[in-house]
């Protein structure tokens, strides 16, 4: 699961692309209709991908993209262009975008872009990472350990997999908030904590280690 930032001031195309992001690929999707309502979420939310149309009722994706890269943010950025804007492309892709889609499209197509540019991040390891004996499927979204398939909840695998993905890296509850909740979600470190606790429970009954550790008055580290 990704948590992605969608910036489109069409309305009703808006909403069937987070449908199909959110309910077929089980992507956590916000939504901004304008530049400036981009820019505030980018400046105080994490995203792991943002697709971003250039036609914006208030400014232009590409001064988005600017601003963003300039402030240096890393994370893929999808462009969005008209059928016949070659000259939004180059300037897109000039400004720091991974990739780009042309109107209209088709979601599916869509779909496995974002699926490849979520792919690029140094952290990423493929569909199955392993660690103390555990594996997590990212692509089944399925967790096993020592070749037991655990019931592990959606909010709960998408921490795991993060913490996962930032290995040998300690992340603080506000990294942890701002990636794994959505932005208007009334969750804290007392629910990180919970759900820490209760990955561990289920590791421990499967027999395998809980190679999550709480750095006291940090974080939690993923070490391995």
């Amino acid at each position: 699961m990704a948590k992605i930032l969608y910036v489109e001031d069409d309305l009703d195309l808006s909403t069937r692309v987070r449908n199909w992001l959110t309910e077929v690929d089980k992507h956590m999707v916000e939504h901004a209709p304008t530049a400036s309502d981009a820019g505030e979420k980018l400046a105080c939310f994490k995203y792991d991908l943002v697709i971003l149309d250039v036609g914006l009722p208030d400014g232009t994706g590409i001064d988005v993209l600017k601003d963003f890269r300039g402030k240096g943010g890393m994370v893929p950025v999808l462009i969005l262009t008209g059928q016949d804007a070659v000259d939004q492309k180059i300037d897109g892709l000039k400004a720091g975008a991974d990739d780009y889609l042309t109107k209209p499209f088709d979601v599916r197509e869509l779909s496995a872009r974002l699926d490849a540019l979520l792919r690029r991040p140094v952290q990423y390891a493929g569909d199955v990472i392993t660690i103390g004996g555990v594996e997590i499927d990212t692509r089944r979204r399925s967790v096993k350990a020592n070749g037991a398939e655990l019931t592990i909840k959606p909010r709960e695998f998408a921490l795991l997999e993060f913490l996962i993905r930032h290995r040998n890296e300690v992340v603080s509850p506000d990294d942890i908030l701002l990636s794994v909740w959505s932005s208007d979600s009334d969750a804290t470190s007392e629910t990180i904590y919970t759900h820490i606790k209760n990955l561990r429970k289920k590791l421990a009954a499967a027999g395998a280690d809980s190679f999550i550790r709480t750095v006291h008055g940090t974080g939690y580290i993923v070490e391995g």
